[in-house]
């Protein structure tokens, strides 16, 4: 009978393509490790990998049976999550994406909260481009991303916990510098420094000001909303910047102002995503309802 020790040990050396490596990783020696592949190869009657002194290499048959292995691998984490729903909230550790134009400025928010209610639940936080974190959620790799939506996530559930708006971030000397709101048709007379491509917020604001991507300047594309809003400082131009990122961005920047985007909202709305049988759904709700909370008291507390 096919063990699923011997799953495991077959993903870690497909995973590192090394059967020292994935000795270390399983935390059992190389020839016990070498021995339960070949029992399995011999229980399959196939062979799931090539191997000399150089590399190791996954045969044909044993991606398709890897594969499967990995899924089943993902089931059986989601079983045990399972039978810890009858224990108290966030009482096992749990593994969370983020990404960039949301980690930084939600995380210093909620975190401290987390803490102080659920002193011993570990997160682990894993901060990638959202097309990264739906694959790894859908590979069982992460339990949950935030992401901020509308985004494609196709066979994952969505708990949406916060809905925001997005600003123009411009120059106090810049035309638009003494105004308060601002609409789409005037972001077409200024220099739109926006993120690179593969950042959903670029997505997000072009779809909101109804711009093309190829109308705006390349060379102003920046890897960060820290990197725009120096480059909104030095005159180069304006950026879009969500609320949540505004206390933190213009802090101490005197010569700086935010404009809010007078179009139809929310402009984007942040959500967890889940897989479908994911078994710690009851955390999620709980995490939820604490993030929801702590951005109403920040958000409370900036509007005095």
């Amino acid at each position: 009978m096919i063990s699923l020790k011997q799953l495991t040990y077959a993903l870690a050396v497909a995973d590192t393509r090394h059967f020292k490596k994935a000795a270390e990783h399983c935390s059992i020696s190389q020839s016990a490790l070498s021995t339960a592949i070949s029992e399995l190869e011999a229980q399959l009657g196939t062979q799931l990998f090539e191997r000399d002194n150089k590399k190791v290499l996954v045969t044909p048959a044993g991606e398709k049976i890897l594969a499967r292995a990995a899924a089943i691998q993902v089931e059986l984490e989601d079983i045990y999550r399972l039978a810890q729903t009858s224990k108290e909230p966030l009482s096992y550790p749990l593994s969370m994406g983020v990404i960039p134009t949301i980690g930084p400025y939600l995380l210093p928010k909620v975190l401290p909260a987390v803490r102080r209610n659920y002193p011993d639940f570990r997160l682990s936080i894993v901060e990638e481009q959202s097309h990264v974190l739906v694959d790894k959620v859908r590979r069982g790799e992460l339990d949950t991303a935030v992401l901020a939506l509308p985004y494609s996530h196709d066979g994952l559930l969505a708990f949406p916990f916060w809905e925001e708006d997005l600003y123009l971030v411009t120059h106090r000397d810049s035309p638009l510098g003494k105004r308060t709101r601002v609409k789409a048709g005037d972001l077409r007379e200024l220099s739109l420094m926006l993120l690179k491509d593969g950042h959903c917020l670029k997505d997000h604001a072009l779809a909101v000001c109804h711009l093309q991507s190829s109308s705006l300047d390349e060379t102003l594309e920046g890897a960060s909303l820290y990197t725009l809003i120096q480059m909104v400082a030095g005159h180069m131009g304006s950026t879009l910047v969500p609320e949540m990122a505004l206390d933190q961005l213009l802090s101490g920047s005197s010569e700086l102002n935010a404009l809010h985007l007078d179009e139809p909202g929310p402009h984007r709305t942040i959500a967890f995503i889940v897989r479908p049988n994911f078994g710690g759904v009851g955390n999620i709700e709980v995490l939820k309802g604490l993030f929801k909370k702590e951005l109403a008291a920040h958000t409370a507390s900036a509007a005095r």
